[in-house]
């Protein structure tokens, strides 16, 4: 499998939506490091929020806990909030009311 940079790692199908996981970098230092291969990079989805039909927001697992986090608190990611629900990999459905659009 191809890990060049803008190769397709994963089409994820979660209830009704389409993400498309490509390979590249998170940041450009990390392009320019001759030791770093790209990875599959998740879609920002706190910056460019998606929302299944009933409102409810997607989230990745490693994203940034927001002002609704309920879990421990040395934790810094949505996996570790109680409002997080798996869904298919990395991605994910806050369950949070507050957070419904």
């Amino acid at each position: 499998m191809s890990k060049k940079e803008g190769t397709l790692f994963k089409r994820i199908e979660l209830l009704g939506k389409t993400f498309e996981i490509y390979y590249g970098y998170y940041e450009e230092k990390d392009r320019k490091s001759p030791y770093n291969e790209s990875i599959p990079i998740y879609p920002d989805l706190k910056k460019t929020p998606v929302y299944t039909d009933d409102g409810y927001a997607f989230v990745t697992a490693m994203q940034d806990k927001c002002e609704h986090f309920k879990g421990n608190e040395k934790a810094d990611s949505c996996i570790s909030c109680t409002y997080f629900k798996f869904g298919c990999d990395l991605i994910g459905i806050c369950q949070n009311k507050n957070r419904i659009r």
